[in-house]
């Protein structure tokens, strides 16, 4: 069977994750402990004692789902000696990905993640941007939308996650617009998202401005699987490709949806969703119907993986 191993990005944060992994197994926990130090903060103790508002704040949220995706990632593979075809990381979860394959360093990718945290909160005062979940619509219908929304400022598709849902994003005036336009399209649904900045769209470019200097100075290393990038749903081709195209994410939409497909193309028929939640699992099996899905991110889930033959 061919394993494909999916990392989640923002939003798929609770309080009080990852304790058992870290209580469990070594590997973890030294994880956690390089993170830490990297970052400058107690990741742990944001995890497991941190309130849900704690984890909400951008610059916490990156650098500790990252930091227990990694973890798990690293018990996924001590006690299963796993060999996957390939993997791929929503937003920041690329960054999970690519430490996983061994192309970015874990303490650089962390002090990273949370610059870029802090970056993209400073980009967009609080209250002045938004994102909404469109569902129902085509692709071209939200585009249409946003043409609408864009009388009132910048208002841009943000995810392409597949499953009929597309996120919008912009400032909160226009995307307010374009989700009324949304409405009057036709969409099922239409659902603001609470989130404190608008992501992946191009009022995020001084926050790209800001970074690329900082991502461009962490060492790459080579690939030991595959990672298919957000912003061109292709596989990278060397890890000299890494800091443009992390860069590029973070104004540009995240095309799951491809990502997921272009997966299968590379012949994997089993997802597992390495960290924390189970967002990515959900959007997964809207785009891929016959394929299995599983989530690992406690000890209670190695049963699952091992029974897959992962």
């Amino acid at each position: 069977m061919g394993t494909g191993l999916i990392f989640p990005g923002q939003a798929s944060q609770f309080a009080g994750m990852g304790r058992e992994l870290h209580d469990a197994f070594p590997a973890a926990r030294a994880v956690f402990e390089e993170a830490s130090e990297a970052a400058g903060m107690d990741i742990a103790a944001l995890c497991f004692r941190g309130s849900e508002e704690d984890l909400r704040l951008t610059e916490n949220t990156q650098p500790a789902i990252f930091t227990l995706s990694v973890a798990a990632y690293r018990v996924l593979s001590d006690e299963t000696g796993i060999r996957p075809i390939c993997a791929a990381g929503h937003s920041l979860g690329e960054y999970s990905a690519l430490v996983a394959a061994g192309a970015l360093p874990v303490g650089g990718a962390v002090r990273i993640l949370r610059l870029r945290g802090r970056y993209m909160q400073e980009a967009v005062k609080v209250g002045e941007g938004a994102m909404a979940a469109i569902i129902g619509l085509t692709r071209e219908w939200v585009e249409g939308a946003c043409r609408a929304g864009a009388a009132k400022g910048v208002v841009e598709p943000a995810n392409f996650n597949g499953g009929d849902q597309i996120v919008i994003s912009g400032g909160a005036d226009a995307v307010a617009a374009a989700s009324k336009a949304a409405w009057t399209a036709g969409a099922k649904r239409v659902l603001p998202l609470p989130v404190s900045a608008p992501f992946h769209c191009s009022l995020m470019q001084p926050a790209a401005d800001r970074l690329a200097p900082e991502l461009r100075a962490v060492p790459k290393g080579g690939f030991s699987f595959p990672v298919v990038a957000n912003v061109t749903a292709e596989p990278y081709q060397s890890g000299a490709d890494v800091s443009d195209s992390l860069i590029r994410q973070i104004v540009a939409p995240v095309r799951w949806e491809e990502c997921v497909r272009r997966m299968r193309g590379m012949g994997v028929t089993a997802f597992i969703e390495v960290g924390p939640g189970k967002v990515l699992s959900g959007l997964v099996r809207r785009i891929e119907k016959d394929a299995a899905v599983l989530t690992f991110c406690a000890p209670g889930d190695l049963d699952a993986v091992r029974a897959l033959g992962a």
